[in-house]
Protein backbone atom coordinates (compact mmCIF):
# COMPACT_ATOMS: atom_id res chain seq x y z
CA UNK A 1 0.00 0.00 0.00
CA UNK A 2 3.01 2.28 0.47
CA UNK A 3 3.96 2.36 -3.21
CA UNK A 4 0.66 3.83 -4.52
CA UNK A 5 0.72 6.39 -1.73
CA UNK A 6 4.31 7.37 -2.58
CA UNK A 7 3.46 7.52 -6.28
CA UNK A 8 0.52 9.82 -5.60
CA UNK A 9 2.69 12.14 -3.51
CA UNK A 10 5.37 12.28 -6.21
CA UNK A 11 2.71 12.98 -8.83
CA UNK A 12 1.20 15.78 -6.76
CA UNK A 13 4.51 17.46 -5.95
CA UNK A 14 6.43 16.65 -9.10
CA UNK A 15 3.83 17.32 -11.79
CA UNK A 16 3.98 21.15 -11.56
CA UNK A 17 7.74 21.07 -12.11
CA UNK A 18 7.36 18.77 -15.11
CA UNK A 19 4.79 21.13 -16.63
CA UNK A 20 7.13 24.13 -16.46
CA UNK A 21 10.28 22.17 -17.31
CA UNK A 22 9.98 22.64 -21.13
CA UNK A 23 10.01 26.41 -20.71
CA UNK A 24 13.17 26.38 -18.61
CA UNK A 25 14.88 23.97 -21.03
CA UNK A 26 14.09 26.24 -23.98
CA UNK A 27 15.04 29.35 -22.01
CA UNK A 28 18.34 27.78 -20.98
CA UNK A 29 19.18 26.73 -24.54
CA UNK A 30 18.04 29.83 -26.43
CA UNK A 31 18.12 32.52 -23.72
CA UNK A 32 20.49 31.93 -20.86
CA UNK A 33 23.28 30.17 -22.75
CA UNK A 34 23.54 32.82 -25.52
CA UNK A 35 23.51 35.53 -22.85
CA UNK A 36 26.35 33.95 -20.88
CA UNK A 37 28.32 33.10 -24.01
CA UNK A 38 27.96 36.67 -25.30
CA UNK A 39 29.38 37.84 -21.99
CA UNK A 40 32.39 35.57 -22.50
CA UNK A 41 32.90 36.81 -26.07
CA UNK A 42 32.83 40.43 -24.84
CA UNK A 43 36.09 39.83 -22.95
CA UNK A 44 37.88 38.73 -26.13
CA UNK A 45 39.23 40.28 -29.29
CA UNK A 46 37.12 38.04 -31.53
CA UNK A 47 36.95 38.05 -35.33
CA UNK A 48 35.20 35.19 -37.10
CA UNK A 49 36.84 36.10 -40.41
CA UNK A 50 40.16 34.96 -38.93
CA UNK A 51 38.99 31.34 -38.58
CA UNK A 52 37.44 32.14 -35.21
CA UNK A 53 40.72 33.27 -33.67
CA UNK A 54 40.29 35.20 -30.46
CA UNK A 55 42.44 36.62 -27.70
CA UNK A 56 41.48 37.36 -24.11
CA UNK A 57 41.58 41.13 -23.56
CA UNK A 58 39.62 41.44 -20.33
CA UNK A 59 37.79 44.77 -19.99
CA UNK A 60 39.53 46.35 -22.98
CA UNK A 61 36.36 46.25 -25.12
CA UNK A 62 34.34 47.99 -22.40
CA UNK A 63 37.06 50.57 -21.85
CA UNK A 64 37.13 51.34 -25.57
CA UNK A 65 33.35 51.49 -25.65
CA UNK A 66 33.10 54.12 -22.90
CA UNK A 67 35.61 56.29 -24.79
CA UNK A 68 33.88 55.82 -28.16
CA UNK A 69 32.06 58.97 -29.27
CA UNK A 70 29.94 56.92 -31.67
CA UNK A 71 28.58 54.90 -28.75
CA UNK A 72 27.54 58.01 -26.81
CA UNK A 73 25.98 59.45 -29.95
CA UNK A 74 24.00 56.22 -30.43
CA UNK A 75 22.94 56.26 -26.76
CA UNK A 76 21.70 59.85 -27.06
CA UNK A 77 19.76 59.01 -30.23
CA UNK A 78 18.22 55.96 -28.59
CA UNK A 79 17.07 57.90 -25.53
CA UNK A 80 15.69 60.72 -27.68
CA UNK A 81 13.64 58.38 -29.88
CA UNK A 82 12.50 56.46 -26.79
CA UNK A 83 11.15 59.58 -25.08
CA UNK A 84 9.51 60.95 -28.23
CA UNK A 85 7.75 57.66 -28.97
CA UNK A 86 6.96 56.16 -25.56
CA UNK A 87 5.40 59.08 -23.66
CA UNK A 88 2.90 60.20 -26.36
CA UNK A 89 2.23 56.56 -27.24
CA UNK A 90 1.11 55.54 -23.76
CA UNK A 91 -0.95 58.71 -23.27
CA UNK A 92 -2.70 58.20 -26.61
CA UNK A 93 -3.27 54.51 -25.83
CA UNK A 94 -4.90 55.40 -22.52
CA UNK A 95 -7.19 57.92 -24.22
CA UNK A 96 -8.15 55.49 -27.02
CA UNK A 97 -8.88 52.74 -24.50
CA UNK A 98 -11.10 55.14 -22.55
CA UNK A 99 -13.08 55.91 -25.71
CA UNK A 100 -13.41 52.25 -26.70
CA UNK A 101 -14.67 51.42 -23.22
CA UNK A 102 -17.88 53.36 -23.91
CA UNK A 103 -20.93 52.08 -25.75
CA UNK A 104 -20.13 52.78 -29.40
CA UNK A 105 -21.50 51.56 -32.69
CA UNK A 106 -19.33 48.87 -34.31
CA UNK A 107 -17.38 48.70 -31.07
CA UNK A 108 -15.92 45.27 -31.87
CA UNK A 109 -14.74 46.42 -35.29
CA UNK A 110 -13.09 49.50 -33.80
CA UNK A 111 -11.31 47.38 -31.19
CA UNK A 112 -10.03 45.05 -33.89
CA UNK A 113 -9.00 48.00 -36.03
CA UNK A 114 -6.64 49.52 -33.47
CA UNK A 115 -4.64 46.28 -33.50
CA UNK A 116 -4.10 46.24 -37.27
CA UNK A 117 -0.93 48.40 -37.19
CA UNK A 118 0.68 45.95 -34.77
CA UNK A 119 0.09 42.86 -36.93
CA UNK A 120 1.27 44.61 -40.10
CA UNK A 121 4.81 43.83 -41.24
CA UNK A 122 7.27 46.31 -39.79
CA UNK A 123 9.11 46.36 -43.12
CA UNK A 124 5.97 47.36 -45.00
CA UNK A 125 5.04 49.95 -42.37
CA UNK A 126 8.46 51.59 -42.38
CA UNK A 127 8.66 51.67 -46.18
CA UNK A 128 5.26 53.38 -46.38
CA UNK A 129 6.18 55.93 -43.72
CA UNK A 130 9.56 56.54 -45.37
CA UNK A 131 7.71 57.48 -48.56
CA UNK A 132 5.33 59.69 -46.59
CA UNK A 133 8.29 61.51 -45.00
CA UNK A 134 10.05 61.85 -48.35
CA UNK A 135 11.75 65.18 -48.98
CA UNK A 136 10.50 65.85 -52.52
CA UNK A 137 7.25 63.93 -52.98
CA UNK A 138 6.25 62.94 -49.44
CA UNK A 139 2.69 63.43 -48.21
CA UNK A 140 3.85 65.07 -44.96
CA UNK A 141 5.75 67.79 -46.80
CA UNK A 142 2.77 68.26 -49.11
CA UNK A 143 0.53 68.86 -46.10
CA UNK A 144 3.09 71.23 -44.61
CA UNK A 145 3.18 73.08 -47.92
CA UNK A 146 -0.56 73.75 -47.66
CA UNK A 147 0.11 75.68 -44.47
CA UNK A 148 2.98 77.66 -45.99
CA UNK A 149 5.78 75.65 -44.38
CA UNK A 150 8.64 74.69 -46.66
CA UNK A 151 9.66 71.07 -47.29
CA UNK A 152 11.63 69.31 -44.57
CA UNK A 153 14.44 66.86 -45.28
CA UNK A 154 13.35 64.44 -42.57
CA UNK A 155 16.46 62.25 -42.79
CA UNK A 156 18.99 65.08 -42.81
CA UNK A 157 18.81 66.43 -39.27
CA UNK A 158 18.64 64.87 -35.83
CA UNK A 159 15.33 66.28 -34.59
CA UNK A 160 13.40 65.61 -37.81
CA UNK A 161 14.64 62.04 -38.20
CA UNK A 162 13.91 61.27 -34.55
CA UNK A 163 10.40 62.69 -34.92
CA UNK A 164 9.74 60.65 -38.06
CA UNK A 165 11.01 57.39 -36.53
CA UNK A 166 9.05 58.04 -33.33
CA UNK A 167 5.90 58.48 -35.43
CA UNK A 168 6.43 55.03 -36.95
CA UNK A 169 6.86 53.48 -33.51
CA UNK A 170 3.79 55.25 -32.11
CA UNK A 171 1.61 54.23 -35.05
CA UNK A 172 2.59 50.58 -34.64
CA UNK A 173 2.33 50.15 -30.87
CA UNK A 174 -0.35 52.60 -29.68
CA UNK A 175 -3.23 50.28 -30.53
CA UNK A 176 -1.53 47.32 -28.87
CA UNK A 177 -1.15 49.20 -25.59
CA UNK A 178 -4.68 50.56 -25.93
CA UNK A 179 -6.10 47.03 -25.96
CA UNK A 180 -4.08 46.16 -22.85
CA UNK A 181 -5.54 49.20 -21.08
CA UNK A 182 -9.01 48.35 -22.38
CA UNK A 183 -8.80 44.81 -20.99
CA UNK A 184 -7.89 46.24 -17.58
CA UNK A 185 -10.71 48.79 -17.76
CA UNK A 186 -13.19 45.97 -18.35
CA UNK A 187 -12.23 44.53 -14.96
CA UNK A 188 -13.03 47.74 -13.05
CA UNK A 189 -16.33 47.31 -11.13
CA UNK A 190 -19.07 49.35 -12.78
CA UNK A 191 -20.52 50.14 -9.37
CA UNK A 192 -17.69 52.61 -8.78
CA UNK A 193 -18.75 54.68 -11.80
CA UNK A 194 -22.42 54.55 -10.82
CA UNK A 195 -21.58 55.79 -7.33
CA UNK A 196 -19.44 58.58 -8.80
CA UNK A 197 -22.30 59.65 -11.09
CA UNK A 198 -24.65 59.84 -8.12
CA UNK A 199 -22.11 62.08 -6.39
CA UNK A 200 -22.07 64.38 -9.42
CA UNK A 201 -18.62 63.47 -10.76
CA UNK A 202 -17.99 64.39 -14.38
CA UNK A 203 -16.65 61.95 -16.97
CA UNK A 204 -13.15 63.44 -16.68
CA UNK A 205 -13.26 63.23 -12.88
CA UNK A 206 -14.31 59.58 -13.09
CA UNK A 207 -11.45 58.90 -15.46
CA UNK A 208 -8.93 60.68 -13.23
CA UNK A 209 -10.17 59.43 -9.86
CA UNK A 210 -11.31 55.91 -10.74
CA UNK A 211 -9.93 54.66 -14.05
CA UNK A 212 -6.32 55.81 -13.77
CA UNK A 213 -5.80 54.68 -10.14
CA UNK A 214 -7.29 51.27 -10.93
CA UNK A 215 -4.97 50.93 -13.93
CA UNK A 216 -1.75 51.58 -11.98
CA UNK A 217 -0.40 48.00 -12.25
CA UNK A 218 -1.16 47.94 -15.99
CA UNK A 219 0.43 51.36 -16.52
CA UNK A 220 3.56 50.15 -14.74
CA UNK A 221 3.61 47.04 -16.95
CA UNK A 222 3.21 48.95 -20.22
CA UNK A 223 5.80 51.53 -19.16
CA UNK A 224 8.40 48.86 -18.40
CA UNK A 225 7.65 46.87 -21.57
CA UNK A 226 7.73 50.02 -23.73
CA UNK A 227 11.04 50.99 -22.16
CA UNK A 228 12.56 47.60 -22.95
CA UNK A 229 11.31 47.70 -26.53
CA UNK A 230 12.18 51.37 -27.09
CA UNK A 231 15.80 50.99 -26.03
CA UNK A 232 16.24 48.03 -28.40
CA UNK A 233 14.83 49.81 -31.46
CA UNK A 234 16.61 48.75 -34.64
CA UNK A 235 14.32 47.89 -37.56
CA UNK A 236 12.69 51.31 -37.89
CA UNK A 237 15.88 53.43 -38.12
CA UNK A 238 17.59 50.81 -40.31
CA UNK A 239 14.76 50.77 -42.85
CA UNK A 240 14.15 54.51 -42.56
CA UNK A 241 17.62 55.14 -43.98
CA UNK A 242 16.52 53.43 -47.18
CA UNK A 243 19.77 51.48 -47.45
CA UNK A 244 21.32 48.41 -45.87
CA UNK A 245 23.98 50.45 -44.05
CA UNK A 246 23.51 50.58 -40.26
CA UNK A 247 25.15 53.97 -39.74
CA UNK A 248 21.80 55.72 -39.20
CA UNK A 249 22.22 58.49 -41.75
CA UNK A 250 25.22 60.20 -43.30
CA UNK A 251 26.21 61.78 -39.97
CA UNK A 252 24.87 59.01 -37.70
CA UNK A 253 22.06 61.35 -36.74
CA UNK A 254 19.60 58.51 -35.99
CA UNK A 255 21.88 55.56 -35.31
CA UNK A 256 20.68 53.71 -32.21
CA UNK A 257 22.66 51.42 -29.90
CA UNK A 258 21.20 48.34 -31.58
CA UNK A 259 22.27 49.67 -34.99
CA UNK A 260 25.73 50.48 -33.65
CA UNK A 261 26.03 46.94 -32.30
CA UNK A 262 24.92 45.51 -35.65
CA UNK A 263 27.46 47.69 -37.45
CA UNK A 264 30.36 46.56 -35.28
CA UNK A 265 29.38 42.90 -35.37
CA UNK A 266 28.27 42.33 -38.95
CA UNK A 267 30.01 45.09 -40.87
CA UNK A 268 33.29 45.51 -39.00
CA UNK A 269 33.21 41.86 -37.80
CA UNK A 270 34.34 42.87 -34.31
CA UNK A 271 32.27 40.33 -32.43
CA UNK A 272 34.00 40.90 -29.12
CA UNK A 273 33.32 44.63 -29.28
CA UNK A 274 29.72 44.03 -30.47
CA UNK A 275 29.18 41.64 -27.56
CA UNK A 276 30.38 44.33 -25.14
CA UNK A 277 27.83 46.70 -26.68
CA UNK A 278 25.12 44.05 -26.28
CA UNK A 279 25.88 43.53 -22.60
CA UNK A 280 26.08 47.27 -21.97
CA UNK A 281 22.70 47.71 -23.65
CA UNK A 282 21.31 44.89 -21.48
CA UNK A 283 22.50 46.66 -18.32
CA UNK A 284 21.12 50.01 -19.51
CA UNK A 285 17.71 48.43 -20.18
CA UNK A 286 17.72 46.78 -16.74
CA UNK A 287 18.54 50.08 -15.02
CA UNK A 288 15.89 52.03 -16.93
CA UNK A 289 13.26 49.34 -16.34
CA UNK A 290 13.96 49.34 -12.59
CA UNK A 291 13.95 53.15 -12.39
CA UNK A 292 10.69 53.31 -14.37
CA UNK A 293 9.11 50.74 -12.08
CA UNK A 294 10.20 52.55 -8.90
CA UNK A 295 9.15 56.00 -10.15
CA UNK A 296 5.76 54.79 -11.33
CA UNK A 297 5.12 52.96 -8.08
CA UNK A 298 6.26 56.03 -6.09
CA UNK A 299 3.88 58.29 -8.02
CA UNK A 300 1.07 55.80 -7.48
CA UNK A 301 1.72 55.60 -3.73
CA UNK A 302 1.89 59.42 -3.41
CA UNK A 303 -1.54 59.76 -5.03
CA UNK A 304 -3.19 57.45 -2.51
Amino acid sequence: MAMPHLSARLDTKGSPYLYVLPFFLLFGAFGLFPLVYTGYVSFNDWNLLDAGEHQWVGLANYSELFHDSYFWNALGNTLSIWVLSTVPQLLAALWIAHLLNHRLRARTGLRMGVLLPNITSIVAVTIVFTQMFGRDFGMINWLLGLTGIGPVDWQASTWSSHLAISTIVMWRWTGYNALIYLASMQAIPHDLYEAAELDGASSFQQFRRITVPMLRPTIIFTTVISTIGGLQIMAEPLLFAGTSTPTGGSDRQFQTIALFMYEQGFREFRFGYASAIAWTLCLIIAVFAIVNFLLTRRIASDEK
